[in-house]
């Protein structure tokens, strides 16, 4: 049975509404599918505006490897703004998907990637304007099987009253194999209802269906155990890995948006999976191993996304792209290749330690020359020791030195305030250092218009890392800290103008470690602040933490915790934690090495270039790091006549 388009209701709300192109469709590289041609269909969100969402790599990517199956279609939702919320409440238009415009309860699938946990009140938003139960115990047979992803998902413990499912990990071959599940219960005529094929996912082993496990709390407030409440049922559930991206060079035809978004460029993953052992650093760990992209996988990958989508700019993603073994390779063979059509070339930010300022002239050469980031992460060299980021105040000053001295003007430099072990002095030299970069810079450029941002962010104890088991700084004390950096920097008043200070307040980093590390009386908290309004929590204006707080405690303390019990509060090895039976492959008690070794100021190689430290993910996973060089070039592209 066909299913209608909502966009008749849709258009007469959108004069109304602000932004209204964003829910139009239409972009160049979508695809609409005939429903009646598809047997399993999937609604993919990422639960945040368009202009978020669109640039999404992860919605991106499974969106084409789905539609791309015959008999399979996906189509993308996104949060709604609250004006066109307020207005399709008021006209009874439900949650739609921008391809279609068909509703999202006519889905089999409602998948949702999760990058950040403040999007949980939007899940609850875009379920509720759907028609879809919020409780996944109150779903029926003829609703969608909700499944999150995403690296939040390596925790979904605090929304699992709200998901049928998780699945953790890279999502390719995960989706392909959910969509043959669900195929096959669907030609039976869906024996044994939702029930029965939430239970043919869990026995993968590679979905967690929440439903499918009790928990037991010890009498104060820790858990006892996870326990499995039905027969087949695995006691842990292990992550996805794609090995050989080469097989998988998605996107092919990247979408390009109708409206601003966030990211104006086409994108490739040039490498996954991170072993620089940053212990704060949860898409690090959880992505192990390193899988890089060939250098000749990465061109062809460019060249048929620029033909696809006409953008003048590359981004080459991965989460250290300088650290790829070919990427000075890379970089120059795509600057000469399209030093004639000015296509730009861009990392997110480059390590300290990987700057050089050939790679630095090869990714500006056909771009504009802004500004560089580089990320120390902790002020002090001790507190860099404590973090695993192996990079000295001398390697930071060589480095910028080079840049200035090679025309470069401005640096951005990234801090973390609130890491394990970390004293007020240890903040105070974030100070310093930006004093000695302004200084370097003066000194080889000869220029006194030298500028250096600093950007702090507050750290939240992550899963699956060695800080996993470590104390959250509350956010007064954040905010005290960050206040005496703050008066020192604008106290220089030789150096001061020429440091921009950025910062966030201590009070989002609280309530992103009650979601990060929190369990299942959270959702509790979740449902409060979303019934009370909460919309677009990772949004500054739209944020409020008297509202998260208010909703706490209302909450938590009727089930013997409350915020600081899930925030400030140091774990013991012995405790087992909510996400304890979710596995990402590292070995929980090299883990709690890794976290004695940060207590110890003790820093641990990266194992690409050194002997295996049995973190345990390449034989749990039966994985291993694939990394170059293949010894190939990228060769200019000649038209064959």
């Amino acid at each position: 049975m066909s299913v209608e388009s909502v966009f008749p209701q849709l258009e007469a709300l959108l004069p109304h509404v602000q932004k209204p192109i964003q829910y139009v469709g239409g972009e160049l590289n979508s695809t609409v599918k005939p429903w009646d041609s598809c047997d399993v269909r999937w609604a993919l969100m990422y639960p945040d505006a368009y202009e978020v969402g669109l640039p999404n790599q992860g919605v991106m990517i499974l969106y084409e490897v789905l539609n791309e199956r015959e008999g399979v279609l996906a189509e993308r939702t996104y949060s709604v703004w609250p004006d066109l919320e307020e207005l399709m409440r008021e006209h009874k238009v439900p949650q739609f998907t921008v391809d279609a415009h068909r509703p999202v309860k006519a889905f089999d699938v409602f998948g949702l990637s999760f990058s950040t946990e403040l999007g949980y009140t939007n899940m609850l938003t875009a379920l509720d304007l759907a028609g879809i139960p919020l409780d996944a115990k109150d779903r029926t047979v003829d609703d969608p099987i909700v499944l999150a992803g995403g690296h939040a998902a390596f925790n979904p413990e605090p929304i699992a009253e709200f998901i049928d499912c998780a699945v953790i990990g890279d999502g390719e071959q995960a989706v392909l194999e959910i969509t043959e599940i669900i195929r096959d219960w669907k030609a039976e005529d869906r024996p044994g209802g939702r029930e029965e094929l939430l239970l043919r996912l869990a026995k993968t082993g590679g979905v967690y269906v929440p439903g499918f496990y009790d928990v037991e709390y010890l009498p104060d407030g820790r858990i006892a155990r996870m326990v499995p409440n039905r027969s087949g049922v695995p006691w842990r559930v292990s992550k996805h890995t794609v090995m050989d991206l080469d097989e998988w060079p998605y996107p092919k035809q990247p979408l390009v948006p109708l409206a601003e978004t966030v990211h104006e460029r086409m994108s490739v993953e040039i490498f996954r999976g991170c072993t620089r052992g940053c212990r704060f650093c949860q898409a690090g760990m959880i992505t192990r191993p390193v899988r890089e992209r060939s250098i000749t996988g990465i061109g062809e990958m460019v060249e048929k996304g620029l033909k696809a989508t006409g953008f003048e700019e590359v981004g080459l993603l991965s989460l250290s792209s300088a650290d790829h073994t070919e990427i000075g390779d890379i970089a120059k063979g795509l600057a000469d290749r399209y030093e004639e059509d000015k296509i730009g070339l861009s990392l997110p930010s480059t390590r300290v330690d990987a700057f050089n300022v050939d790679l630095a002239n090869e990714l500006t050469r056909n771009g504009r020359r802004s500004g560089l980031t580089f990320a120390p992460e902790g002020g002090s060299e001790r507190m860099r020791k404590v973090i695993n980021k192996m990079v000295s105040e001398e390697d930071l000053i060589r480095t910028v030195s080079t840049a200035y001295g090679n025309g470069w003007r401005q640096v951005k430099l990234y801090f973390m305030c609130g890491l394990p072990t970390e004293t007020d002095e240890d903040v105070l030299q974030i100070g310093d250092m930006a004093v000695n970069v302004i200084a370097e810079g003066r000194k080889v450029s000869g220029q006194n218009d030298i500028r250096c941002t600093v950007s702090i962010g507050g750290f939240v104890p992550k899963p699956h890392t060695p800080f996993q088991w470590a104390p959250q700084l509350s956010a007064e004390e954040t905010d005290a800290r960050l206040a005496k950096l703050r008066d020192k920097i604008r106290g220089d008043k030789k150096y001061g103008r020429s440091i921009g200070f950025r910062y966030h307040d201590g009070k989002p980093g609280i309530i992103e470690g009650l979601l990060s590390r929190g369990d299942r009386r959270v959702g509790a908290v979740i449902r409060e602040v979303y019934e009370s309004g909460g919309r677009f929590d990772g949004w500054r204006e739209h944020f409020s933490y008297d509202r998260w707080m208010k909703s706490a405690e209302k909450t938590l303390p009727p089930q013997g915790v409350d915020v600081a019990w899930y925030t400030t509060r140091e774990r013991t090895y012995e405790e087992v934690l909510p996400w304890d039976h979710l596995d990402s492959g590292l070995d929980k008690d090299w883990l709690w090495e890794d976290w004695q070794d940060a207590l110890d100021e003790t820093e641990v190689e990266d194992c690409r270039w050194t002997p295996c430290f049995d973190c345990g993910v390449c034989p749990q996973m039966d994985t291993s790091i694939q990394i170059g060089p293949t010894g190939k070039k990228l060769l200019p592209l000649t038209v064959v006549k």
